[in-house]
């Protein structure tokens, strides 16, 4: 498959930054801000598993081939659920999805702001990303998705270039353990000024990592719901 170049630019952050993370402090702050569906004394309680979009999780999930749990972990990690939320680099919604990959998939942007597209749209990305990275069959599933979210937060240029360093050294680029380990020498120009990198400079090492594990986490504790 040819790399999409407007994919690959679609989660290139300006200078090699990576899209923030929400805090619980940043999530409680705005959520302060937008009206919240607040239950009311004798109403019955929602019935879901894990949020008031599990519907919507299941049904683009099914579609997407996606387990909706993990939609739902990446959720929670970008957003809190909270459906109005825009970054200050332009993401939207609460998979926090940028008008470029509406654009890619051939979507009109404001339709971003619809959660059920918002989600779809993520499904989209997660299974064209996974393509893209080309991981063989044996790839253990723990380190496909993590290799796959390090591209869905901080871009799938980088990653492929973390994994080409790896590759170039002999260690393992279906390796998450080894490919995070590259995208942090990354930052170095001992690295990112050889000739097998393509997309330079990256400093966003610390919150990919920190974003892989803490989707991992919240991803593994909704399997055990």
């Amino acid at each position: 498959m040819v790399l999409s170049v407007a994919l690959i630019a679609a989660y290139e952050s300006a200078i090699g930054q990576p899209q923030e993370i929400i805090t619980p402090t940043t999530a409680e702050a705005l959520a302060a801000n937008q009206k919240l569906n607040v239950q009311t004394p004798g109403e019955e309680e929602p019935q879901y598993l894990i949020s008031r979009f599990d519907d919507i999780m299941r049904k683009v999930g099914a579609e997407q081939g996606q387990d909706w749990r993990l939609m739902s972990a990446i959720a929670y990690s970008e957003s809190r659920f909270i459906e109005n939320l825009e970054s200050k680099q332009g993401a939207k919604g609460i998979m926090q999805i940028r008008p470029v990959v509406a654009r890619h998939f051939k979507v009109p942007v404001e339709s971003i702001n619809d959660t059920e597209t918002n989600v779809r749209l993520a499904g989209m990305l997660l299974s064209e990303l996974d393509d893209m990275l080309r991981m063989p069959a044996s790839t253990p599933e723990q380190d496909r998705l993590s290799i796959i979210l390090a591209s869905y937060n901080a871009g799938i240029g980088h990653v492929l270039d973390a994994r080409r360093l790896a590759r170039s050294e002999g260690a393992n680029p279906n390796s998450w353990v080894d490919v995070s380990r590259y995208l942090q020498l990354k930052s170095s120009p001992d690295y990112y000024e050889k000739d097998i990198v393509q997309c330079g400079k990256f400093t966003g090492s610390g919150q990919t990592l920190s974003y892989v594990k803490q989707v991992m986490r919240k991803y593994n504790q909704y399997k055990s719901l």
